[in-house]
């Protein structure tokens, strides 16, 4: 199947959805952090979809390659912020567990897409 969107690639899809529980989880931080680790999350968390989808919007494969090692980056600044959220407790162990674990599931799913893509260029 040609993938013609990248709203049809799974890890875009994966990623959006952390995204958004990182923008909820971000609501009860205090008001004083709005411009501090909520700005920091949140662009963090957008840009992870964002980089995927430039990158599949690209005309080349290693743009492509080059996009999803971006859209990695964030990923490990995301969960970095968010570890850093719950060490100064403005994020519950709770409610930090399922975005952990959506991290990992993107994080898995960016290496096979990888591996995939750069399969094409061997």
């Amino acid at each position: 199947m040609i993938l013609q969107c990248c709203k049809d690639l799974e890890v875009w899809q994966v990623a959006m959805d952390l995204a958004e529980q990182c923008y909820r989880a971000t609501r009860a931080f205090p008001k004083e952090e709005l411009f501090g680790l909520v700005s920091q999350v949140r662009r963090a968390a957008g840009s992870v979809p964002a980089n995927i989808a430039e990158g599949h919007g690209r005309e080349h494969t290693r743009e492509f390659l080059h996009h999803l090692s971006i859209a990695r980056g964030s990923l490990m600044e995301l969960e970095t912020h968010l570890l850093f959220s719950r060490r100064v407790s403005l994020l519950e162990q709770g409610n930090l567990d399922p975005l952990l674990a959506l991290i990992e599931r993107v994080s898995k799913m960016l290496s096979r897409l990888r591996q995939a893509l750069e399969k094409r260029l061997s």
